[in-house]
């Protein structure tokens, strides 16, 4: 290539992102998700077919949004450096693509559920700024650079250098300092009340001594978040409310601290996401503090269950997310729980911060909504949630599945006595056995932790006397009503994995 068109080139992506960088400074004072990058990849989200979304947590797994963020800043440099190289000979053209990279930018903000009044401001920013930055790199009276003509043909000025490259360090130094200020500071911390029956801490007996299997109480550092929200929403407790509304008697809201005044529980829950692939990952169990959402129901007038499939609850969350739940679940004795605390501690912020719903026996996606801010009792056939537009189910009840943890797949094992074991759930319903078939021998039972309620998971181990071999280990659970877990494999998509969990491994001489 020639020099003089990849200097123009490089002018096109240095200005872009001199210009994206400013836009990240003004959606930190304004609105964070309002940056170029955010809204578009959000929008990219939304966009994006199921199988596609299913395909790349499968895939990426908890790296699916940095490389969705890498590819959208990709593209964007990528034509940023189009719009660099056709400078020299179409300066309009050049303009007119960096216009309308920040006009889509700026499309993507607007159009978000919760747009904000200055939403726009930062696509426009990128747009003032990335143009203006390129006509003075590259001049559209093509002079370029005032030594270029005392240079060899096609070769590139010192002062270009120069000139490209402090451009680049303060579009990173600018970025950064967006970035510094969009995560600036902790979340306030909330004066959490404590439980009005607290739970007694847990049996010895529900962990099993085996070394390798999770433990029974998943870590707050640890726990999996799968969702949708590019940039983790920061609310502010003093600004936030809970709505109640919809076909209630009484609608009402609450402030925080309204909602920490009324009556809390305790309660140990394993959520887990429908994206969840057999013997996946995002699972975990917390003990959970929060308000019921049989109470809040209540003061809103829902006094009875009324059984009627035709009703939902449309949860949303402070960044516009919507999830539907089955409003049964929610007034039955489940124990579905509006939360503000996990495991002893306020919410993390990516795990809902100041309040978000868990509700037990269901999967996320239509019942554990985080940055929560309205519950809206509605009909199916009126209104309809993110994932349900997208195809998935509208109950999400939990499949009974069981894990092995370890050991762990495709590993080389030494002979002799060793230990298989993980978890099983089936939340709502509880695990009565867990079975292990190591290659084409019977099954044989293992030893189940205990039980600390039907809604948690159940540690569980089998001594192994390995062989020297390929061999393959399958595992299986049987819930609480004596149902046997399917052997029939199956997708998340629409409803929740299904199948054996198996693994292999090699016992060396």
């Amino acid at each position: 290539m020639d020099a003089r068109i990849l200097t123009a080139a490089t002018s096109g992506v240095v200005a872009a992102a001199l210009g994206t960088a400013a836009a990240h400074v003004v959606a930190a004072l304004v609105s964070p998700s309002a940056s170029p990058v955010l809204a578009v990849g959000s929008q990219v989200i939304d966009a994006t077919p199921t199988p596609v979304k299913e395909w790349a947590v499968a895939t990426f797994g908890t790296a699916d949004k940095p490389i969705l963020i890498g590819s959208v800043i990709l593209v964007t440099l990528l034509l940023a450096a189009l719009a660099g190289a056709v400078r020299p000979r179409s300066p309009f053209a050049s303009t007119a693509l960096l216009i309308v990279l920040a006009a889509l930018a700026g499309a993507a903000a607007v159009l978000r559920p919760t747009p904000g009044i200055l939403d726009w401001l930062p696509a426009f920013v990128a747009a003032v700024v990335a143009v203006a930055t390129l006509d003075v790199l590259s001049p559209s009276d093509g002079s370029a650079w005032p030594t270029a003509r005392d240079s060899p043909r096609g070769s590139i000025t010192r002062r270009e250098v120069v000139a490209l490259g402090g451009t680049a360090v303060a579009a990173v130094a600018l970025g950064g300092a967006g970035q510094a200020l969009i995560t600036r500071g902790r979340a306030p911390t909330l004066a959490l009340p404590g439980p009005t029956d607290p739970l007694p801490p847990l049996p010895a007996g529900v962990s099993v001594r085996a070394p390798g299997i999770s433990p029974f109480i998943t870590a707050n550092g640890s726990f999996y978040r799968i969702d949708t929200a590019l940039l983790t929403p920061r609310v502010n407790p003093a600004d936030w409310s809970l709505s109640v509304d919809g076909e209630v008697p009484h609608g009402f809201s609450l402030g925080i601290d309204e909602l920490l005044a009324l009556p809390m529980v305790e309660r140990d829950i394993t959520l887990n996401c429908v994206s969840n692939e057999v013997g996946g990952p995002y699972i975990g169990t917390a003990r959970w503090l929060g308000v019921p959402t049989r109470d809040l129901l209540a003061r809103a007038g829902l006094t009875e269950d009324p059984r009627n499939p035709d009703l939902q609850v449309l949860s949303t969350s402070t960044d516009g997310m919507t999830i539907s739940t089955p409003l049964s679940a929610l007034l039955d004795d489940r124990g579905a729980l509006v939360a503000v605390g996990m495991n002893g501690t306020q919410l993390p912020q990516a795990h809902g911060f100041p309040a978000r719903l868990v509700t037990p026996g269901l999967y996320g996606f239509v019942g554990a909504t985080k940055w929560l801010t309205r519950l809206t009792v509605t009909r199916y056939d009126a209104a309809r949630a993110y994932w349900t537009e997208r195809g998935w189910a509208t109950d999400g009840t939990v499949r009974t599945q069981a894990r092995i943890d370890t050991p762990r797949d495709g590993r080389s094992l030494s002979p002799g006595a060793t230990a298989i074991g993980g978890v099983a759930w089936a939340q709502g319903r509880g695990i009565g056995r867990v079975e292990v078939r190591v290659d084409g021998d019977p099954w044989r039972r293992a030893t189940l932790g205990l039980e600390a309620n039907v809604d948690c998971w159940r540690q569980w181990y089998l001594p192994w006397e390995a062989t020297p071999g390929r061999h393959a280990i399958t595992v299986r659970a049987t819930d609480g009503t004596g149902a046997v877990q399917t052997d029939r494999q199956a997708s998340p998509f629409p409803a929740g994995a299904t199948g054996w969990h198996q693994i292999t491994v090699t016992v060396t001489d």
